[in-house]
Protein backbone atom coordinates (compact mmCIF):
# COMPACT_ATOMS: atom_id res chain seq x y z
CA UNK A 1 0.00 0.00 0.00
CA UNK A 2 1.12 3.62 -0.58
CA UNK A 3 1.80 6.27 2.14
CA UNK A 4 -1.35 8.38 2.73
CA UNK A 5 -1.42 12.05 3.18
CA UNK A 6 -3.30 11.23 6.38
CA UNK A 7 0.08 10.35 8.42
CA UNK A 8 1.00 13.72 8.19
CA UNK A 9 -2.56 14.77 9.46
CA UNK A 10 -1.31 17.86 11.68
CA UNK A 11 1.98 18.65 9.65
CA UNK A 12 1.74 21.55 7.40
CA UNK A 13 2.48 20.40 3.78
CA UNK A 14 2.73 24.45 2.30
CA UNK A 15 5.82 25.69 1.00
CA UNK A 16 8.90 26.30 2.88
CA UNK A 17 8.49 30.17 2.07
CA UNK A 18 5.94 32.29 3.13
CA UNK A 19 4.54 34.87 1.08
CA UNK A 20 6.08 37.06 3.63
CA UNK A 21 10.20 35.92 3.43
CA UNK A 22 11.90 33.17 4.12
CA UNK A 23 10.21 29.63 6.43
CA UNK A 24 10.73 29.89 10.33
CA UNK A 25 12.29 27.36 11.62
CA UNK A 26 11.57 28.21 15.15
CA UNK A 27 9.04 27.17 17.41
CA UNK A 28 6.26 24.42 17.25
CA UNK A 29 5.73 24.59 13.90
CA UNK A 30 9.22 25.29 12.45
CA UNK A 31 10.42 22.01 14.56
CA UNK A 32 7.91 20.30 12.70
CA UNK A 33 8.56 21.37 9.78
CA UNK A 34 12.30 20.61 9.89
CA UNK A 35 11.77 17.41 11.68
CA UNK A 36 9.61 16.50 8.23
CA UNK A 37 12.26 17.91 5.98
CA UNK A 38 15.01 15.13 7.90
CA UNK A 39 12.86 12.62 7.47
CA UNK A 40 11.73 12.95 4.14
CA UNK A 41 15.55 13.14 2.99
CA UNK A 42 16.68 10.02 5.11
CA UNK A 43 13.92 8.39 3.15
CA UNK A 44 15.05 9.53 -0.10
CA UNK A 45 18.84 8.34 1.23
CA UNK A 46 17.35 4.94 1.79
CA UNK A 47 15.63 4.59 -1.29
CA UNK A 48 18.33 5.68 -3.20
CA UNK A 49 20.75 3.06 -1.32
CA UNK A 50 18.12 0.15 -1.92
CA UNK A 51 17.89 0.87 -5.91
CA UNK A 52 22.03 1.38 -5.86
CA UNK A 53 22.25 -2.04 -4.01
CA UNK A 54 19.87 -3.43 -6.98
CA UNK A 55 21.85 -2.05 -9.35
CA UNK A 56 24.66 -3.71 -7.82
CA UNK A 57 23.27 -7.10 -8.35
CA UNK A 58 25.33 -9.47 -11.07
CA UNK A 59 23.84 -9.38 -14.36
CA UNK A 60 23.65 -13.09 -13.70
CA UNK A 61 20.63 -12.89 -12.14
CA UNK A 62 17.99 -11.57 -14.49
CA UNK A 63 17.84 -15.24 -15.74
CA UNK A 64 17.19 -18.30 -13.25
CA UNK A 65 18.56 -21.21 -14.75
CA UNK A 66 16.41 -23.65 -12.53
CA UNK A 67 15.71 -25.57 -9.71
CA UNK A 68 17.91 -28.46 -7.62
CA UNK A 69 15.00 -30.93 -6.34
CA UNK A 70 15.93 -33.38 -3.28
CA UNK A 71 13.61 -36.20 -3.43
CA UNK A 72 13.47 -39.63 -2.26
CA UNK A 73 13.61 -41.74 -5.24
CA UNK A 74 15.13 -40.10 -8.16
CA UNK A 75 13.62 -42.77 -10.50
CA UNK A 76 9.92 -42.15 -9.55
CA UNK A 77 10.88 -38.70 -10.12
CA UNK A 78 11.92 -38.90 -13.09
CA UNK A 79 9.28 -40.78 -14.76
CA UNK A 80 6.89 -38.47 -13.75
CA UNK A 81 8.35 -35.95 -15.13
CA UNK A 82 8.81 -37.71 -18.66
CA UNK A 83 4.93 -37.77 -18.47
CA UNK A 84 5.17 -33.77 -18.55
CA UNK A 85 7.36 -33.17 -21.40
CA UNK A 86 10.44 -33.10 -19.74
CA UNK A 87 13.65 -33.19 -22.49
CA UNK A 88 17.48 -33.46 -22.67
CA UNK A 89 17.30 -35.97 -19.90
CA UNK A 90 20.87 -36.90 -18.59
CA UNK A 91 21.57 -39.23 -15.98
CA UNK A 92 25.18 -38.84 -14.24
CA UNK A 93 24.60 -41.92 -12.37
CA UNK A 94 26.20 -41.85 -8.20
CA UNK A 95 28.27 -38.72 -7.63
CA UNK A 96 29.83 -38.51 -4.15
CA UNK A 97 28.51 -35.49 -2.30
CA UNK A 98 30.80 -32.56 -0.80
CA UNK A 99 30.69 -32.17 3.03
CA UNK A 100 30.92 -34.06 6.30
CA UNK A 101 31.48 -38.12 5.14
CA UNK A 102 31.85 -37.61 1.76
CA UNK A 103 28.57 -39.41 1.08
CA UNK A 104 27.19 -40.25 -2.45
CA UNK A 105 24.07 -39.68 -4.38
CA UNK A 106 22.05 -40.17 -7.76
CA UNK A 107 21.82 -37.19 -10.06
CA UNK A 108 19.40 -36.42 -12.87
CA UNK A 109 19.15 -33.37 -14.71
CA UNK A 110 16.43 -32.20 -17.80
CA UNK A 111 14.83 -29.29 -19.18
CA UNK A 112 11.17 -27.88 -19.14
CA UNK A 113 12.06 -25.06 -22.30
CA UNK A 114 14.87 -23.34 -20.56
CA UNK A 115 14.35 -24.36 -17.29
CA UNK A 116 16.34 -27.03 -15.86
CA UNK A 117 15.00 -29.45 -13.44
CA UNK A 118 18.12 -31.21 -12.07
CA UNK A 119 17.09 -34.22 -9.42
CA UNK A 120 19.32 -35.12 -6.21
CA UNK A 121 18.40 -38.23 -4.38
CA UNK A 122 21.23 -38.41 -1.48
CA UNK A 123 22.21 -41.11 0.66
CA UNK A 124 20.95 -40.21 4.27
CA UNK A 125 23.54 -38.67 6.14
CA UNK A 126 23.97 -35.49 5.52
CA UNK A 127 22.75 -33.15 7.43
CA UNK A 128 21.05 -30.23 5.10
CA UNK A 129 19.71 -33.09 2.52
CA UNK A 130 18.11 -34.65 5.31
CA UNK A 131 16.74 -31.81 7.58
CA UNK A 132 15.18 -31.04 3.90
CA UNK A 133 13.30 -34.24 3.31
CA UNK A 134 12.24 -34.45 6.84
CA UNK A 135 10.46 -30.99 7.17
CA UNK A 136 9.60 -30.73 3.12
CA UNK A 137 9.29 -33.82 1.94
CA UNK A 138 10.36 -34.21 -2.02
CA UNK A 139 10.71 -31.01 -3.22
CA UNK A 140 13.04 -27.76 -4.90
CA UNK A 141 15.53 -27.72 -2.82
CA UNK A 142 17.09 -24.35 -4.25
CA UNK A 143 16.56 -22.16 -6.74
CA UNK A 144 19.91 -21.54 -9.25
CA UNK A 145 21.51 -19.10 -11.34
CA UNK A 146 24.20 -19.60 -13.75
CA UNK A 147 27.47 -17.87 -12.95
CA UNK A 148 30.15 -17.05 -15.92
CA UNK A 149 33.13 -17.71 -13.91
CA UNK A 150 34.72 -18.76 -11.28
CA UNK A 151 35.72 -15.32 -10.21
CA UNK A 152 32.15 -14.35 -10.29
CA UNK A 153 31.02 -16.82 -8.12
CA UNK A 154 33.86 -16.43 -5.65
CA UNK A 155 33.18 -12.23 -5.70
CA UNK A 156 28.84 -13.14 -5.10
CA UNK A 157 30.27 -15.58 -2.37
CA UNK A 158 32.24 -12.67 -0.57
CA UNK A 159 29.46 -10.40 -0.81
CA UNK A 160 27.08 -12.79 0.50
CA UNK A 161 29.37 -13.88 2.94
CA UNK A 162 29.70 -9.83 4.51
CA UNK A 163 25.82 -9.48 5.10
CA UNK A 164 26.20 -12.76 7.12
CA UNK A 165 25.14 -15.62 4.48
CA UNK A 166 27.00 -18.56 4.55
CA UNK A 167 28.09 -21.37 1.87
CA UNK A 168 25.26 -24.29 3.08
CA UNK A 169 27.15 -26.72 0.61
CA UNK A 170 28.64 -27.60 -2.61
CA UNK A 171 28.28 -29.97 -4.79
CA UNK A 172 29.85 -31.20 -8.32
CA UNK A 173 29.06 -33.25 -11.55
CA UNK A 174 30.43 -34.40 -14.38
CA UNK A 175 29.85 -30.74 -15.97
CA UNK A 176 29.38 -28.37 -13.00
CA UNK A 177 29.83 -26.72 -9.81
CA UNK A 178 26.93 -25.55 -7.46
CA UNK A 179 27.25 -23.13 -4.84
CA UNK A 180 23.82 -23.44 -2.12
CA UNK A 181 23.80 -20.38 0.23
CA UNK A 182 22.40 -21.02 3.48
CA UNK A 183 19.46 -19.08 2.74
CA UNK A 184 16.50 -21.00 3.64
CA UNK A 185 15.34 -20.13 7.01
CA UNK A 186 14.69 -16.80 6.67
CA UNK A 187 14.13 -16.16 2.43
CA UNK A 188 12.40 -19.54 2.02
CA UNK A 189 14.31 -21.37 -0.64
CA UNK A 190 18.22 -22.01 -1.07
CA UNK A 191 19.51 -19.81 -3.57
CA UNK A 192 22.51 -21.13 -5.57
CA UNK A 193 25.20 -20.26 -8.17
CA UNK A 194 26.27 -22.80 -10.64
CA UNK A 195 29.32 -22.71 -12.79
CA UNK A 196 29.71 -24.96 -15.27
CA UNK A 197 28.14 -26.43 -18.66
CA UNK A 198 24.56 -26.20 -19.36
CA UNK A 199 22.61 -27.99 -21.84
CA UNK A 200 20.62 -26.18 -24.46
CA UNK A 201 17.47 -25.48 -24.21
CA UNK A 202 14.78 -27.77 -25.31
CA UNK A 203 12.62 -27.83 -28.08
CA UNK A 204 9.60 -28.47 -27.21
CA UNK A 205 6.35 -26.62 -25.82
CA UNK A 206 6.96 -26.86 -21.81
CA UNK A 207 8.29 -23.75 -20.52
CA UNK A 208 8.14 -22.03 -17.02
CA UNK A 209 7.25 -18.50 -16.23
CA UNK A 210 7.36 -18.31 -12.45
CA UNK A 211 8.18 -20.01 -9.33
CA UNK A 212 5.27 -19.98 -6.92
CA UNK A 213 6.27 -19.89 -3.26
CA UNK A 214 3.88 -20.16 -0.19
CA UNK A 215 4.83 -18.31 3.10
CA UNK A 216 2.88 -17.58 6.14
CA UNK A 217 4.51 -13.45 6.29
CA UNK A 218 5.47 -10.84 3.63
CA UNK A 219 7.67 -8.41 5.42
CA UNK A 220 10.25 -10.22 7.19
CA UNK A 221 11.23 -12.39 3.98
CA UNK A 222 10.91 -9.38 1.93
CA UNK A 223 12.95 -7.40 3.92
CA UNK A 224 15.90 -10.56 4.22
CA UNK A 225 15.67 -10.64 0.35
CA UNK A 226 16.16 -6.56 0.21
CA UNK A 227 19.07 -6.29 2.92
CA UNK A 228 20.83 -9.02 0.19
CA UNK A 229 20.63 -6.51 -1.93
CA UNK A 230 17.39 -7.45 -4.05
CA UNK A 231 14.06 -5.82 -4.81
CA UNK A 232 11.38 -5.84 -2.42
CA UNK A 233 8.55 -8.03 -3.00
CA UNK A 234 6.18 -5.70 -4.95
CA UNK A 235 2.15 -6.60 -2.80
CA UNK A 236 -1.25 -6.79 -3.91
CA UNK A 237 -4.60 -8.21 -2.24
CA UNK A 238 -6.22 -10.49 -4.22
CA UNK A 239 -9.99 -10.43 -4.02
CA UNK A 240 -12.46 -12.94 -4.05
CA UNK A 241 -14.05 -14.53 -7.24
CA UNK A 242 -17.12 -16.67 -8.18
CA UNK A 243 -15.43 -19.09 -10.62
CA UNK A 244 -12.80 -19.73 -7.90
CA UNK A 245 -12.82 -23.68 -7.42
CA UNK A 246 -11.19 -25.84 -4.80
CA UNK A 247 -11.71 -29.98 -5.36
CA UNK A 248 -14.54 -28.40 -7.58
CA UNK A 249 -16.38 -26.97 -5.06
CA UNK A 250 -17.09 -22.44 -5.40
CA UNK A 251 -14.19 -21.32 -3.62
CA UNK A 252 -14.19 -17.68 -2.13
CA UNK A 253 -10.37 -16.85 -1.17
CA UNK A 254 -8.88 -13.59 -0.09
CA UNK A 255 -5.18 -13.89 -0.14
CA UNK A 256 -1.92 -11.48 0.04
CA UNK A 257 0.21 -12.14 -3.13
CA UNK A 258 3.36 -10.68 -4.23
CA UNK A 259 6.06 -10.58 -6.98
CA UNK A 260 9.52 -10.23 -7.89
CA UNK A 261 10.26 -9.37 -11.34
CA UNK A 262 14.12 -8.63 -11.22
CA UNK A 263 14.46 -12.07 -12.99
CA UNK A 264 12.72 -14.51 -15.51
CA UNK A 265 11.20 -16.62 -14.20
CA UNK A 266 9.43 -14.43 -11.79
CA UNK A 267 9.03 -14.94 -8.29
CA UNK A 268 5.44 -15.25 -7.15
CA UNK A 269 4.79 -15.30 -3.86
CA UNK A 270 1.45 -16.19 -1.96
CA UNK A 271 0.49 -15.59 1.69
CA UNK A 272 -3.21 -17.82 2.30
CA UNK A 273 -5.53 -17.49 4.98
CA UNK A 274 -6.03 -20.93 6.46
CA UNK A 275 -9.92 -20.85 5.95
CA UNK A 276 -11.60 -21.34 3.52
CA UNK A 277 -9.67 -24.39 2.64
CA UNK A 278 -7.32 -24.22 -0.47
CA UNK A 279 -4.60 -25.60 -1.75
CA UNK A 280 -2.03 -23.03 -0.42
CA UNK A 281 -2.47 -23.74 3.07
CA UNK A 282 -2.83 -27.21 2.44
CA UNK A 283 0.79 -26.88 0.88
CA UNK A 284 2.11 -24.92 4.66
CA UNK A 285 0.61 -27.72 6.51
CA UNK A 286 2.58 -30.60 4.32
CA UNK A 287 5.52 -29.33 3.63
CA UNK A 288 5.92 -25.50 5.62
CA UNK A 289 7.18 -22.50 3.56
CA UNK A 290 8.71 -23.24 0.32
CA UNK A 291 8.59 -23.47 -3.33
CA UNK A 292 4.51 -24.82 -3.92
CA UNK A 293 3.99 -24.32 -7.42
CA UNK A 294 5.78 -23.39 -11.45
CA UNK A 295 3.82 -21.91 -14.10
CA UNK A 296 3.37 -23.46 -17.42
CA UNK A 297 1.51 -21.50 -20.39
CA UNK A 298 -0.89 -23.51 -22.25
CA UNK A 299 -2.55 -22.98 -24.83
CA UNK A 300 -6.03 -24.41 -23.96
CA UNK A 301 -6.63 -25.49 -20.41
CA UNK A 302 -9.38 -27.64 -21.15
CA UNK A 303 -7.09 -29.69 -23.62
CA UNK A 304 -4.24 -29.59 -21.22
CA UNK A 305 -6.62 -30.90 -18.15
CA UNK A 306 -7.96 -33.65 -20.25
CA UNK A 307 -4.10 -34.71 -21.21
CA UNK A 308 -3.23 -34.13 -17.90
CA UNK A 309 -6.57 -36.47 -16.63
CA UNK A 310 -5.18 -39.47 -18.90
CA UNK A 311 -1.91 -39.09 -16.95
CA UNK A 312 -3.80 -39.68 -13.36
CA UNK A 313 -3.59 -35.66 -12.49
CA UNK A 314 -6.80 -33.50 -11.79
CA UNK A 315 -7.03 -29.92 -10.46
CA UNK A 316 -6.75 -28.92 -7.27
CA UNK A 317 -7.47 -25.48 -7.54
CA UNK A 318 -8.63 -23.63 -10.33
CA UNK A 319 -9.77 -19.94 -10.75
CA UNK A 320 -9.20 -16.91 -13.05
CA UNK A 321 -8.16 -13.30 -13.91
CA UNK A 322 -9.64 -10.07 -15.46
CA UNK A 323 -12.88 -10.45 -17.93
CA UNK A 324 -12.40 -14.15 -19.15
CA UNK A 325 -12.52 -14.61 -22.91
CA UNK A 326 -11.49 -10.63 -23.41
CA UNK A 327 -7.67 -9.12 -23.62
CA UNK A 328 -5.86 -8.91 -20.07
CA UNK A 329 -7.67 -11.92 -18.76
CA UNK A 330 -6.66 -16.20 -18.44
CA UNK A 331 -8.08 -18.81 -16.61
CA UNK A 332 -5.66 -21.46 -14.16
CA UNK A 333 -6.06 -24.17 -12.70
CA UNK A 334 -3.25 -25.86 -9.74
CA UNK A 335 -2.77 -29.61 -10.49
CA UNK A 336 -1.93 -32.50 -7.99
CA UNK A 337 1.20 -33.68 -9.23
CA UNK A 338 2.45 -34.29 -5.98
CA UNK A 339 5.00 -37.21 -7.74
CA UNK A 340 6.83 -33.86 -9.67
CA UNK A 341 7.45 -32.83 -5.95
CA UNK A 342 5.45 -29.39 -7.32
CA UNK A 343 2.36 -28.35 -8.27
CA UNK A 344 2.68 -27.19 -12.07
CA UNK A 345 -0.26 -24.34 -12.58
CA UNK A 346 -1.46 -24.63 -15.79
CA UNK A 347 -2.06 -21.05 -17.28
CA UNK A 348 -4.22 -19.98 -20.22
CA UNK A 349 -3.57 -15.89 -20.58
CA UNK A 350 -5.04 -13.86 -23.52
CA UNK A 351 -2.95 -10.67 -24.13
Amino acid sequence: MGRSDSMYTGVPLGDAKSRDGPADFTGERGVMRSYLLRWIAVAGMLVCAGMQAWAQLPDFYKRMGGGIWVVKDASQSVAAWRKVGLEEIRDEGRITLDGPGRLRGRFIAGRLGSFSVEILQPDPGDAAYDAFLEHHGDGIFALFYVAPDAQQVERETARLGGLGVRVLRTLRTANARYTFFDTEPAGKYVLALVLGQQAEPGAGQAKVTHVGLVIRKAAPVSEFWRRLGFPEMSLANATPREDGRYHGKPLLLPFVVGWQNFSHPTFEWIIPPQDPPNCYADFLRAHGEGVQHIGVPVDNLESALERYAKLGWSPVQSGAWGDVGKPNSGRYAYMDTDALGVSLELIHAIH
